[in-house]
C-alpha cells in the first residue's frame, strides 16, 4: 500500500499547489524527529507556512489515524488475523518534558517530572490507541480513557494484559462491565521474587510460577521502535506540553506509530 493512497489529494480548483505531497511529509518528518522551531526548517523544505498548515489541517480531519488504521489492518490481514483485534496490551511510560504550561505533572514513582504516554497495542505489537497526560495522573486513570474509545472503535477487543501498575477489583470490575474487556495482570514467572531464603541445610523453598503472555515483553516490546520515538522531540516534550487537555490519540505518536 502506498502512503500517497492515504494522504489526502490536492483539492481541484484554486490556485495549482506548489509543493507535492511528498514534500509536506518530508517536512514533517524533519520536525518532528529535530523538534525545532518552525521557522527553523531547511530551505529546501517547502515554507514553515505551509508545513505548518497542514500540520493544522491534517489532524482535524483524523488523516494519521486513518493512515495508520490502514497500515495496521493490512499488516493483520497478511499475517492471517482478522482487520481487528480481539487481545491487547497496555502499558505507559513517563518522559521528562519542557518547562513551558500545559500538560505537565510529577510521577513520583518513576521521578520523572513531565507528561506520560498512555499505549493500547495488539498482540503484533501494533498501535491501536494512544493517549497523552500528565506524568502525574495513574495508569489507571489513563487505561480508562483507552478501553472507553477502544469499546467504540474496536468491537472485537475483549481482553487485555497489563502490569501490576493496572490492579484494583474495582478498576477490573468496571472496565468490564463499562467497556466489556476484561484485564489480566501479568506477574514474572517467579512471582516477583529475584531469590528466595531457606534456613540453613533446608533445601530452598519452592517458587510459584505465574502465566506470562508468550511473545510478548514489556514497555520496551510493545512497540518495536518505541523507545525510538522517545528520542524525537516532539513526541515526547514540546507537542504534549504545548496542549491544555489531555489529548487522545495525540498525532505525533499516530504519526511515529504509522511510520
Amino acid at each position: 500500500m502506498q502512503l500517497r493512497l492515504l494522504v489526502p489529494a490536492v483539492k481541484p480548483g484554486g490556485r495549482p499547489a506548489k509543493h507535492t505531497r511528498r514534500e509536506i511529509i518530508n517536512a514533517l518528518a524533519y520536525w518532528l524527529r529535530a523538534g525545532c522551531a518552525w521557522r527553523l526548517l531547511p530551505h529546501d523544505l517547502p515554507p514553515w507556512q505551509t508545513v505548518y498548515h497542514y500540520w493544522r489541517q491534517w489532524p482535524r480531519d483524523a488523516v494519521w489515524e486513518q493512515v495508520l488504521t490502514a497500515l495496521r489492518e493490512r499488516e493483520r490481514v497478511r499475517l492471517g488475523r482478522e482487520p481487528t483485534p480481539s487481545a491487547g496490551v497496555v502499558d505507559s511510560q513517563s518522559v521528562r518534558a519542557t518547562e513551558r504550561g500545559g500538560l505537565h505533572g510529577y510521577d513520583g514513582a518513576k521521578k520523572v517530572n513531565g507528561i506520560k504516554h498512555h499505549l493500547l497495542v495488539d498482540t503484533l505489537d501494533t498501535v491501536l490507541l494512544a493517549c497523552a497526560s500528565p506524568a502525574s495522573v495513574g495508569d489507571r486513570d489513563g487505561a480508562v480513557v483507552l478501553f472507553s474509545r477502544a469499546a467504540d472503535t474496536f468491537p472485537r477487543l475483549g481482553h487485555v494484559w497489563a502490569d501490576q501498575g493496572y490492579r484494583g477489583a474495582d478498576f477490573h470490575t468496571w472496565i468490564r462491565e463499562t467497556t466489556g474487556i476484561t484485564v489480566e495482570i501479568v506477574q514474572r514467572r517467579d512471582g516477583g521474587f529475584r531469590s528466595t531464603w531457606a534456613r540453613v541445610g533446608e533445601p530452598s523453598p519452592s517458587v510459584p510460577r505465574f502465566a506470562v503472555v508468550p511473545g510478548i515483553g514489556w514497555w520496551s516490546g510493545l512497540l518495536p521502535g518505541w523507545d525510538g520515538a522517545a528520542a524525537c522531540r516532539r513526541t515526547t516534550s514540546t507537542y504534549a506540553s504545548a496542549l491544555k487537555t489531555p489529548s487522545t490519540s495525540p498525532w505525533p505518536c499516530s504519526w511515529y506509530g504509522a511510520s
